[in-house]
């Protein structure tokens, strides 16, 4: 149980689905997709020709133009994604009045590829003196979206990038959730972002064979749960949360969103890129994520599943009723990956966000494309349409390459 409140001041997020958080709730609730073809580059040999790209970007809306090129597309969403949630917690105007008490925890499962990929090509063509930039290096590291982010708005306290691809926004989130309770940061910006729509980035998961080949239908590839799905949908963005003291807030007059008040991570310890057949890892992360909340099972209304539109569907189903029980024919459940695809290190960042928006707005988003149910896949999934339904609790499950799990709990607040 914690001793220290944190609650959840400000949110900023870019998906597929539009830019900001009021664009993409609205298009999660009309259950609207935002999978299209790939525009950035030819794709005419490459089996899978979707994706989820962020569409009408502008990033000198937050960078100067000439700072732009030097730095990666996931380094400019997370710049953009952490202004929008300062200013929706309102720290623009209030900022902490100790800014070695101010953070960030902001994280990428890639890194900077593309820049990687023109980099290596230009190095070719033009050779090491002419080919490479001086800004190559912080261009494309993990930690400079952070980095970056703290330097704009000053943050001196806790500065770390985790890297837990599928689970490092969750685990960025999760982490600093821990820093505030510790006592060793009252305000952090946290989340993950993510930028690998690019030939490597796609060819890479090609190549393995996760990726969804319903090329001539790109709104209905990303099918959670269903009998007919053949893999996720890569997507890029990122998810961003102001997370803060719940005294602290209070004091400088902010609004709460929601409580953060469970987390739990565990590792498989079974394989690089598929869970166990039980999903025994999930389990124990769930679990920890409700003892660390104080809550029993049956306390919690609506879990943001994981939900991949892969074999691992069936897996997260079973170990969500191992953990819940009875109470598992109760439970809300749902993936929003069906309309946003896949964000990687993003995913957690942005779900969690929807997490908040759920409780927040007493309307749980659904999962489209739900067709042809997989018999393995067995809850109530919220079909198609989304649902007014209010709930105090709220659970975002993330999972990752390398058997590594994240669950976050939120708690809705009386306005």
């Amino acid at each position: 149980m914690v001793t220290r409140r944190v609650v959840v001041t400000g949110m900023g997020a870019l998906s597929p689905l539009g830019i900001g958080i009021a664009e993409n709730w609205r298009r999660l609730c009309a259950g609207e997709s935002g999978i299209g073809p790939i525009t950035r580059f030819d794709t005419s040999e490459y089996p899978t020709t979707i994706a989820g790209e962020v569409r009408g970007f502008d990033p000198t809306r937050w960078i100067a133009k000439k700072e732009v090129r030097q730095m990666d597309l996931f380094i400019q969403y997370a710049i953009a994604g952490a202004a929008m949630a300062v200013a929706d917690a309102g720290l623009e105007q209030s900022p902490p009045a100790d800014l070695e008490r101010y953070g960030v925890f902001v994280g990428a499962g890639l890194g900077g590829i593309s820049t990687l990929e023109t980099t290596i090509a230009a190095l070719r063509e033009k050779g090491p003196r002419h080919g490479i930039s001086p800004y190559f290096v912080p261009a494309i590291i993990v930690n400079l979206a952070a980095g970056q982010i703290s330097i704009r708005h000053g943050c001196k306290g806790p500065n770390l990038s985790h890297v837990s691809a599928c689970s490092t926004g969750a685990h960025s989130i999760g982490e600093a959730f821990r820093t505030i309770v510790h006592g060793t940061a009252d305000v952090m910006i946290a989340g993950g972002t993510e930028s690998t729509v690019s030939p490597l980035g796609v060819g890479g998961f090609c190549s393995s064979r996760a990726l969804s080949t319903r090329n001539d239908q790109p709104t209905r590839a990303s099918r959670p749960f269903s009998a007919s799905r053949d893999g996720f949908v890569l997507s890029e963005g990122c998810g961003i949360l102001v997370l803060e003291e719940l005294g602290h807030a209070r004091a400088r007059g902010a609004r709460p969103l929601a409580e953060i008040v469970g987390y739990g991570l565990t590792g498989d310890a079974h394989h690089i890129t598929m869970p166990p057949p039980g999903g025994e890892g999930a389990q124990r992360c769930m679990k920890m994520a409700l003892r660390d909340a104080g809550i029993a099972p049956e306390q919690l209304g609506y879990i943001n599943a994981h939900g991949t539109s892969t074999a691992a569907d069936a897996i997260e189903t079973h170990a969500i009723r191992a953990v819940f029980g009875a109470h598992a024919d109760k439970l809300a459940v749902s993936s929003t990956k069906s309309m946003h695809g896949h964000l990687l290190g993003a995913a957690g960042g942005l779900e969690a966000a929807i997490s908040v928006l759920a409780i927040q707005h007493g309307i749980l988003p659904p999962t489209i494309n739900l067709d042809d149910p997989d018999p393995a896949c067995d809850l109530d999934y919220i079909p198609h349409v989304a649902r007014a339904h209010q709930v105090e609790y709220a659970m975002s499950n993330s999972f990752g390459f390398g058997g590594t799990n994240a669950a976050l709990i939120f708690r809705r607040l009386e306005p």
